[in-house]
């Protein structure tokens, strides 16, 4: 005979089963999280195939090193420290206690009991390592790989996460104080990684050859292909990236901004897409030319990340539509200052990256946010975009600027006539163009001897 369930015994049921559901939602959180960082992989095997096209055949290695080295310098570093100042500085310069993020803390690794940190610290480390790209392609052909990890580590790991404390942390100031929206890092990532940059070529100085009597001269790259395919892959790796953006919540919650504002996938499916295609349009309207139309899909994608979850997808279409054709502006503009930017990073990036905080103040002034945090304002947005211009400037040019000092910046005229691979790679991307031609005349000879050696 089968006893009656009690009160007691329903409730401890409900209990277990309702602790079943919520460790599932952790899991399929933690899920979620692993792979939008392994998409964003991607992003580097795009940039790797990016900048080697781009470059010339002498310099190809060196391009694709410098990518691959950029990864493995700000992982760690970002275990070290950067994960530390995104919990310490949201208030501004002064940090506050964040004990937990230190690298020797019990939450910074194996804890059966913690399914978020890890994968939170992988998504933000690759995001660093996606501002070292950024600032890899405009600088080939003339850096020193030596050069190049040292400001990676400082803006992957170190001045771009600074940005993120302030304005995605939960306590930011720039969240707390001005309403700052930014759901897809139009700001905290590109703006600060593209003035960064502009900080560093401004001191660098242009490939040699680039410019003629003040004349910007055609340094062609050495496989368009390559540089198409490798684009494409960015975009692949960017939907890792956005999803990364966004915040998993279990129970009735359901999607949040990283503001917590309500939003889902759709919203930024819809958007992403229509600023990709109007991106891409843009640049082809302006230029025609394959390598500016690709990047066009940046530039698209970039110009509505940071409204991504407030833009009907008509006017996402038609912001980066025309931002397509202002970065083209853009770009050629830097170029008549004597400012060499390989691949546009600058104008992709950085440009397009401001405009975009901006342009949520324009449309979407007056959405409130959560918890009684102040309202999306134009001056907000304006503000915060200066901060961003100014927090990935000063320190690139400074630190750009210390090393053209004790000449570690730049390879010597000689190396860069070489051609980097030469010197610092000791490796040639095709190494079969350096075998000797055959005169026509041995051919038969050839020929008849190979005959003879299968026969």
């Amino acid at each position: 005979m089968s006893e009656t369930p009690t009160l007691e015994s329903l409730q401890a049921a409900l209990d277990a089963q309702q602790a079943i559901f919520e460790m599932h939602q952790s899991m399929n959180m933690e899920v979620f999280y692993w792979w939008c960082t392994a998409i964003m992989f991607l992003i580097h095997a795009g940039f790797l195939a990016y900048e080697m096209g781009a470059s010339r055949s002498k310099n190809a290695l060196a391009a694709g090193i410098k990518n691959i080295l950029a990864l493995v310098v700000i992982i760690p570093t970002f275990y070290l420290f950067g994960w530390w100042i995104y919990n310490a500085f949201p208030g501004g310069f002064i940090p506050a206690e964040a004990s937990a993020a230190l690298p020797w803390s019990q939450s910074m690794g194996p804890d059966a009991k913690d399914l978020g940190t890890g994968v939170f610290w992988a998504a933000f480390a690759l995001f660093g390592a996606t501002t070292g790209s950024i600032l890899s392609g405009a600088v080939i052909e003339r850096i020193r790989v030596s050069a190049f990890l040292i400001l990676t580590i400082v803006l992957g790991s170190g001045v771009w996460i600074l940005g993120g404390a302030w304005g995605w942390h939960p306590d930011g100031w720039l969240l707390t104080k001005l309403g700052y929206h930014d759901v897809g890092a139009s700001g905290v990532v590109h703006a600060i990684a593209g003035f960064f940059t502009l900080g560093v070529l401004l001191n660098l100085g242009a490939r040699k050859g680039k410019f003629i009597d003040g004349v910007a001269q055609t340094i062609s790259p050495h496989s368009l292909p390559m540089t198409l395919i490798g684009l494409m892959l960015i975009i692949v790796g960017f939907f890792g990236f956005l999803g990364g953006c966004i915040i998993f919540n279990g129970g009735d919650t359901g999607w949040t901004t990283i503001y917590g504002n309500p939003t889902n996938l759709s919203a930024f499916a819809f958007n992403t897409l229509m600023g990709f295609s109007g991106g891409i349009i843009g640049c082809y309207v302006a230029t025609r030319d394959p390598f500016w139309t690709m990047s066009g899909g940046l530039v698209g994608i970039i110009s509505v990340a940071a409204g991504l979850d407030l833009y009907d997808p008509g006017l996402a279409f038609i912001i980066a539509t025309c931002m397509g054709v202002a970065a083209v502006y853009f770009a050629k503009l830097l170029e008549n200052l004597g400012i060499d930017d390989a691949v546009g990073a600058v104008a992709v990036h950085g440009f397009t990256g401001v405009v975009a905080v901006i342009l949520v103040g324009v449309f979407a002034a007056g959405t409130p946010n959560v918890n009684g945090l102040p309202p999306i304002s134009f001056m907000g947005q304006l503000t915060s975009a200066g901060v961003m211009i100014a927090l990935g400037f000063l320190p690139g040019y400074g630190l750009s600027l210390l090393l053209k000092k004790l000449n570690m910046l730049r390879v010597p005229e000689k190396c860069e006539e070489l051609g980097i691979d030469e010197v610092e790679i000791l490796a040639k991307p095709y190494p079969e163009a350096g075998v000797p031609a055959i005169a026509a005349s041995d051919v038969p000879n050839k020929l008849a001897n190979t005959e003879l050696q299968g026969a």
